[in-house]
């Protein structure tokens, strides 16, 4: 046909299905993202300062930076507090006010924010300020409970105590938990206000209606001498709970309170109606407290015998089935003691301490032994029987094998009992058969205290000496000693004493020793002996902590001629010598800290700035790790520390090693030449004489040595 165009047909295009040759899933975008996140980067380096257009410089690149990271995620609100903490640092508090007041638009209901924002006021001491943002803060999130608190305790500091009764009203009126009540109570008992607090529980009570809420309500009359009002209180509340919700930690308060206002009828009637009303599943600890009144108080004694028997053939069985069970026999005599029968007390303390045990060591006969202690106390205070007591005190030493080991706590007792008995020679000679037969420190020390509170110093004395014959390096013994010998007035001995025990080849705390020998001769107004003993002390040792207690020694010392700054001064000279001498960085570094600080309160700016000329810096550096077998594990990172001092001395050290190296060098020229000369084959160079001969080695040594 004409006027029509035929069209060609489209050829379908093929395409590639197969998969790629590298597949890259989510998860792999994933971690390597969260990779890049956890790079650590170096930290940036230290800028120092100098001027105001440096100042104004870094300021300004800070803000930039600080805004583009805001500018990329405004919800980020840890970017705002780094901002605004950094701008307080740079004592830009408008600033730092106005950044908080931004991030408070982009989320203001960020409780972090709202509490940083107030403690920068509040540093700052900008109270009204500080003030406002509470009350927006408790107006905009009134159930953020930490505001509140805050609130409160800001107001009660600055002494406006109406201020913070009011704030705590506002809170009420949104009932809080029963810790923001609690708190409000006691901020008005702390201010006597009990009328106050009264009302507060009043409406806390009914805001809570809780067992243990009306029970502290209870509590708070009865401890401030409210009773008719504590039982009206309990009455209320047993009315307001009814008979159907009631519970039994309200009726043993209700019961107990009786009780202590000696009101047993009562407590018992409160029992009574607990007992009919309550399910029997419910009443445990209300029938156990029930018992024990009546116990106490009552004549149910037929209730008493079913219990006691009971609870008596429970422990029959125990101890039936392990003898050795020491707990269930100290329950068991407990239970027997309250009937009261020394009889069936004596039969159950002798069954009992029949049971000795199986193995020879001590600590299996720890609980066993106060089964004897028991006894021996309840025949003294409550049978009193003196003769049964001395009896089981010399069977209880008898049984113990005091060879391989001893109770000094029974040694002692017995003596203490005989004291009591007024036989001070047997108590005596049962402290003097103790230390022969088994020498302990308990037992020197409770044997002097005897003699102290009996006033024979000579035989303190005696003891004393045996005693650090016995144990001639314990420090205490040594220091006690010469306390003993300073209080009866004879210092010549005390410092012998002394003298004698810091000359001792051992001693477990010698430090301690030195400090109590110092303090001595400066509480007798020694001060050159002291000193005298400071400077003894610096021949054994060098610790840092000696010479700052030496330091601070001299400088409260009392000098004729006021020296005493000048004094310490020296002395803290001769320390930074003595530990820059002994190589101990870190000490030297505490030594010039303490320095600084005695410079900075005493000293002049002159003074100030040669200690500080001595601060070290510190450096980070590289070394090998290297196991106890001697192999080499790999390198690890170290803090260290430049004194500029020691880097004066190092020019010297270089200029002296390269002379040496020169010298060598120059031999081993000499030596070449003489060689040559004696040769016949050899002949000399252009110059007519033989170059030096440079050794590599010893050249990377010397460079190695001062480096290091």
């Amino acid at each position: 046909m004409e006027g029509k165009t035929t069209k060609m047909p489209k050829v379908a295009k093929v395409k590639n299905k197969a998969p790629a040759e590298i597949q890259i899933t989510a998860e792999q975008l994933l971690r390597e993202a969260k990779e890049r996140d956890l790079e650590i980067l170096p930290p940036p380096p230290k800028q120092k300062i100098s001027d105001p257009e440096e100042l104004r410089d870094y300021q300004h690149r800070k803000r930039k930076a600080f805004e583009d990271n805001i500018r990329k995620n405004r919800m980020v609100i840890g970017n705002w507090l780094k901002y605004a903490q950094w701008e307080e640092s740079q004592k830009q508090v408008q600033r730092a006010r106005s950044i908080y007041e931004r991030a408070l638009d982009v989320d203001h209901r960020n409780v972090t924010l709202w509490l940083k924002y107030t403690e920068m006021e509040m540093r700052n001491r900008q109270v009204n300020h500080a003030r406002n943002l509470w009350d927006r803060a408790v107006t905009i999130l009134p159930r953020v409970s930490q505001f509140w608190y805050k609130y409160t305790y800001m107001e009660e500091m600055l002494e406006n105590v109406a201020g913070a009764r009011q704030v705590f009203e506002r809170w009420m009126e949104w009932q809080p938990d029963e810790q923001a009540w609690q708190t409000y109570i006691n901020f008005e008992l702390r201010y006597k206000e009990l009328d106050r607090a009264r009302q507060i529980y009043e409406r806390f009570v009914m805001v809570h209606p809780d067992v243990k809420h009306w029970i502290k309500y209870a509590k708070f009359e009865e401890n401030h001498g409210f009773i008719n009002g504590a039982r009206k209180v309990y009455e209320r509340a047993v009315e307001f709970f009814g008979d159907e919700e009631l519970d039994e930690r309200l009726f043993i308060a209700f019961a107990k309170f009786e009780e202590n206002q000696k009101e047993h009828d009562r407590a018992r009637v409160i029992y009574k109606y607990a007992l009919d009303h309550i399910p029997k599943d419910r009443n445990k600890e209300l029938y156990k407290a029930y018992t024990i009144h009546e116990k106490k108080y009552g004549d149910r004694s037929g209730i008493e015998d079913v219990i006691v028997n009971k609870r008596k053939y429970m422990y029959e069985q125990e101890v039936i089935e392990n003898p050795t069970n020491y707990d269930a026999w100290f329950d068991y005599i407990r239970l027997v003691e309250n009937e009261g029968n020394v009889d069936n007390v004596r039969d159950t303390y002798e069954r009992a301490i029949a049971n000795v045990p199986p193995s020879k060591d001590k600590q299996f006969w720890r609980r066993y032994i106060y089964l004897w202690i028991n006894y021996a106390l309840y025949e003294e205070l409550e049978a009193e029987d003196m003769e049964r007591t001395r009896q089981i005190y010399r069977t209880c030493l008898e049984l113990i094998p005091h060879k391989i080991f001893t109770f000094s706590k029974i040694w002692l007792m017995y003596a203490q009992f005989e004291v009591r008995c007024k036989d001070l020679k047997q108590a005596r000679k049962t402290l003097g058969m103790a230390l022969g037969i088994c020498p302990r420190d308990k037992l020197y020390r409770g044997y002097i205290d005897l003699e102290i509170q009996l006033r024979e110093f000579d035989r303190c004395r005696i003891l004393y000496q045996k005693f650090l014959e016995y144990g001639p390096e314990n420090c205490i013994t040594w220091i006690k000693f010469a306390e003993l010998e300073t209080l009866l007035g004879d210092i010549d001995r005390a410092r012998a004493i002394y003298e004698i025990a810091v000359n001792q080849p051992r001693l477990d705390m010698p430090e301690l020793l030195w400090k109590s020998y110092i303090d001595f001769e400066v509480s007798q107004g020694e001060t050159e002996k002291a000193r005298q003993l400071y400077e003894r002390l610096l021949e054994r040792t060098v610790h840092v902590k000696v010479w700052l207690s030496y330091a601070k020694f001299e400088l409260n010392a009392e000098n004729p001629e006021d020296i005493h700054v000048e004094l310490a001064r020296r002395v803290y000279e001769r320390a930074n010598a003595s530990l820059r001498s002994a190589g101990e960085k870190e000490a030297r570094v505490l030594l010039l800290e303490a320095w600084k600080d005695f410079e900075t309160e005493i000293g002049d700016e002159v003074k100030l700035e040669k200690v500080l000329a001595k601060m070290p810096r510190r450096v980070k550096r590289r070394q090998k790790i290297i196991s106890e077998e001697g192999i080499e594990e790999g390198w690890e990172e170290v803090f260290d520390y430049i004194f500029p001092e020691d880097e004066m001395v190092r020019p010297n050290l270089k200029l002296l090693a390269m002379a040496k190296q020169w010298r060598k060098e120059k031999e081993a020229g000499d030596t070449e030449v003489t060689d040559t000369s004696k040769s016949p084959t050899n002949e000399p160079s252009e110059e007519g004489h033989t170059p030096p001969i440079t050794n590599d080695n010893e050249e990377k040594d010397n460079d190695g040595n001062d480096d290091s």
